[in-house]
């Protein structure tokens, strides 16, 4: 009886020493990312937004990025006309705002929009936001395949629409390759790939592209004229200068 007892208690060690190697791996690897992907003192570029219906018929907007750290970020639509100006603000401690120049002035954005989509695109607030993914995410690592490590996210925020995110990264550059969305009843609602390249010292999202699999619809984002580390002051991030051009 002893015996049995002490296997009992041998094998449930060997699966809680287990699951803390697992979790303590998954929060290294998301770790590893977030530094990737922040890894710049500031970044600023300009980027191609390309609609795409379910038809297959096409829009096309441009618009111009700032970026400091981990938690400051301006995104600005410069084309067409109909969206110049349009900005959001993002800040640290979950602080967002958007200006639209049709209103002339900027509002908060609240934590429950969110989770709405921005500008007619398939990135949502959330996805705009300057956030590491570690602060907003518990991983936990599902496994290891050839190129990549495949980790579950789930939100540490009860407020976001997702219950979970499957996350593909890459296994020796740290950076993502993939993503699916699940909605509160589990269902896959959107899928997300990117294409790195490195520019420099720093790995670069040169392409991002996000499709709504319920509407059939992708926003596709191209980088370029990306350059770090140019010296941006906290005052690049303010909301007076979210309503003037760059």
């Amino acid at each position: 009886m002893k015996t049995i007892k002490l296997s009992v208690l041998v094998s449930a060690l060997f699966l809680i020493a287990g699951f803390s190697a697992n979790a303590q791996d998954a929060n290294i690897i998301l770790k590893k990312m977030d530094d990737v992907m922040y890894s710049p003192k500031d970044m600023s570029g300009k980027t191609k937004i390309i609609l795409i219906d379910k038809a297959g018929k096409q829009k096309i907007r441009e618009a111009t990025i700032i970026q400091k750290g981990t938690d400051k970020r301006i995104f600005r639509f410069t084309a067409p006309s109909s969206q110049a100006g349009i900005a959001v603000l993002s800040l640290p401690n979950d602080v967002m705002y958007l200006y639209m120049p049709a209103f002339g002035k900027e509002r908060r954005i609240a934590s429950h929009v969110k989770n709405t989509k921005f500008a007619g695109t398939d990135f949502t607030y959330d996805d705009m936001e300057a956030k590491p993914n570690s602060e907003k995410y518990t991983p936990k690592l599902l496994k290891t395949e050839a190129n990549a490590y495949v980790l579950e996210l789930k939100p540490k925020s009860v407020k976001s629409e997702y219950s979970k995110v499957i996350m593909k990264v890459h296994k020796t550059h740290f950076y993502p390759i993939s993503a699916e969305f699940y909605d509160k009843g589990n269902n896959k609602v959107k899928e997300g790939k990117s294409v790195y390249k490195k520019i420099g010292k720093y790995w670069n999202a040169q392409e991002m592209t996000m499709t709504d699999l319920k509407k059939k619809h992708t926003t596709k984002m191209i980088m370029s004229n990306v350059k770090y580390d140019a010296g941006l002051t906290d005052d690049e991030f303010t909301v007076r200068k979210l309503k003037q051009a760059f």
